[in-house]
C-alpha cells in the first residue's frame, strides 16, 4: 500500500508509519470521491495523487528540515484546495500546527471534512483571502513555514505568503521547469517584502523527476505594512 510514497518519504528521512500510510490511503479516497462533485483536482489515477499530490507535498520536508530541528512548527498552507500541501505535512508532522488557508468555499467544506475524518488535531482550516488574513493581527507575521503550492509567479506568491512569516521564518514555494526568469523577475518583490534572496533546492527524488524544485526565501526584515495589497492586486500587478 503506498509503495512509492513510502519509498519517497523515507529518501526525504522519513519513515512512514503504518497508521500514517492509512490516514494517507484514506485522504486519497476522500479526494477521489469528492472531486465527483468539486473540481479539486485533474490528476484521477491512484499513482498520480500517490506521487504527484502526497509525496510531491513531502518534498516541503526538504525546506523544513534546512530551517531548525523538531516539529514543533506554525506552518501555514496558503491556497490549500485539496489540502496539499498542508495535509501530508499534519500527517507526518503530527506536533506542528498547520492552518489550511482557503478562499473557495466548497474547498472550505471539503477541506474541514477532511480534518475531522482523520482526526487531525493539529490542523485548522481558515477561510478567507491570503490580502485580507496577511493583514490581520492575529495571522501576520506569526508563522514558521509558509508554503504555497498555487501555479502563480514567485512574485505574486511571495506578496501572499511573506506577511505571513515570522521573522527567522520561512516561505518555500513548490515550483517545477526553468525558474532563472522567473526568480531574477522576483527579486524585487523579495527583498521589499522582507525575504532574503530566494534559493532553488532541486528535488531529487526518483520517483519525481521532472523537474521539481522548492524556491526557499527566509524573512529577515518586517514586511512593510501596505503589503499584502487588496485582494486581486498582487496576481494583476506584480511588484
Amino acid at each position: 500500500m503506498l509503495e512509492q510514497l513510502q519509498a519517497g518519504a523515507a529518501l526525504l528521512g522519513c519513515e512512514l508509519s503504518e497508521a500514517q500510510l492509512a490516514l494517507f490511503d484514506r485522504f486519497r479516497a476522500e479526494v477521489l470521491d469528492w472531486n465527483q462533485r468539486i473540481n479539486l483536482t485533474s490528476i484521477t489515477d491512484h499513482d498520480g495523487i500517490e506521487v504527484r499530490h502526497f509525496l510531491d507535498s513531502l518534498t516541503v520536508l526538504a525546506a523544513i528540515g534546512q530551517q531548525k530541528p523538531g516539529t514543533a512548527l506554525r506552518i501555514l498552507d496558503v491556497g490549500s484546495g485539496a489540502g496539499l500541501p498542508g495535509v501530508p505535512l499534519a500527517i507526518v508532522l503530527p506536533e506542528a500546527r498547520v492552518t489550511l488557508l482557503e478562499a473557495t468555499g466548497k474547498k472550505v467544506v471539503f477541506l474541514s471534512h477532511l480534518v475531522e475524518v482523520l482526526s487531525l488535531r493539529n490542523t485548522t482550516v481558515l477561510t478567507g483571502r491570503a490580502e485580507d488574513l496577511g493583514q490581520t493581527h492575529s495571522h501576520r507575521e506569526s508563522y514558521d513555514i509558509v508554503v504555497a503550492r498555487a501555479v502563480a509567479p514567485l512574485a505574486a506568491l511571495a506578496e501572499l505568503c511573506l506577511p505571513f512569516a515570522a521573522l527567522g521564518g520561512r516561505f518555500v514555494a513548490l515550483k517545477k521547469g526553468d525558474l532563472a526568469s522567473e526568480v531574477a523577475t522576483a527579486a524585487t518583490a523579495v527583498a521589499r517584502l522582507g525575504g532574503t534572496p530566494v534559493r532553488v533546492v532541486a528535488v531529487t527524488l526518483p520517483q519525481l523527476a521532472d523537474g521539481r524544485c522548492l524556491v526557499v526565501s527566509d524573512k529577515s526584515r518586517p514586511t512593510p505594512e501596505r503589503f499584502p495589497r487588496r485582494p486581486g492586486m498582487p496576481a494583476k500587478h506584480p511588484l
